[in-house]
């Protein structure tokens, strides 16, 4: 007689687009590690087979799709539209997954969500509404609510770009007052997220004071984020719903 047995881990390939600031990389690491915490988080972990790709340059090596069931790519200061070669590179790795006979998955975080954009055809550019930043309630579709398993999504937020129109052969499965393109999906083929599952509040609090020391964000904008940061949010939730979309 036959058995069901254990899945095989699904092989995830981290692609790291920026290093984190060094009160982050200090506690917890890269951005690769960052995700591992909130796998461990999620009780995800085992069934995870995760390795880390730093993409951010001319030259950076990518996995071979063979070698891979899906990516991820992260968040990053960089702007997900900027003419610069290793982003174009990202952008064309990104699209030939999607495009691919072989089918393999893509995460998109924030950046890695705009990244998304741009491979499907969208204009990526500087967000009309401005600034969000730190656990903000995103408005969720009737078929967000369905792939995410929530009524409202509390997610931290730290962007000042998005993706300005959803792009053809996706769901949008969320907005905000602010920005419209939360959320994209395909199913079997895509998830994207504008907000950053993988934050804490220690993460985002020290985010929000280095931009306010440098004058990337208001005064105004950093108390705002300061009173919502230890706010209740979904990112464990969100990478469980990342999971089941990984064995879909």
């Amino acid at each position: 007689m036959g058995s069901c047995g254990t899945p095989p881990p699904v092989r995830l390939a981290i692609l790291e687009t920026d290093t984190p600031v060094p009160s982050i990389l200090a506690r917890y690491g890269g951005y690769g590690y960052v995700f591992k915490h909130l796998f461990n988080r999620a009780s995800i972990t085992p069934q995870l087979e995760v390795t880390s790709y730093d993409v951010v340059s001319d030259n950076a090596s990518y996995p071979d799709p063979k070698d891979i069931d899906a990516i991820l790519i992260t968040g990053s200061k960089a702007s997900a539209f900027e003419d610069k070669v290793w982003i174009n590179r990202l952008v064309q790795y990104t699209k030939d997954l999607l495009n691919g006979d072989d089918v393999k998955k893509v995460i998109g975080i924030c950046f890695g969500h705009q990244i998304v954009g741009r491979a499907l055809d969208a204009e990526v550019a500087p967000n009309p509404g401005g600034w969000e930043v730190s656990v903000v309630n995103v408005e969720l579709t009737d078929k967000g609510k369905e792939v995410f398993g929530l009524q409202t999504m509390r997610i931290h937020q730290m962007h000042r770009d998005a993706v300005l129109a959803i792009p053809a052969g996706v769901e949008n499965l969320a907005q905000t007052s602010l920005c419209s393109t939360q959320a994209f999906y395909k199913p079997g083929r895509l998830i994207t997220v504008q907000g950053h599952p993988e934050f804490t509040d220690d993460m985002v609090s020290d985010i929000l004071k280095i931009r306010r020391d440098g004058d990337i964000i208001s005064q105004e904008l950093f108390a705002s984020g300061e009173r919502r940061v230890k706010d209740k949010h979904d990112g464990v939730e969100i990478a469980k719903v990342f999971m089941r979309f990984l064995r879909e």
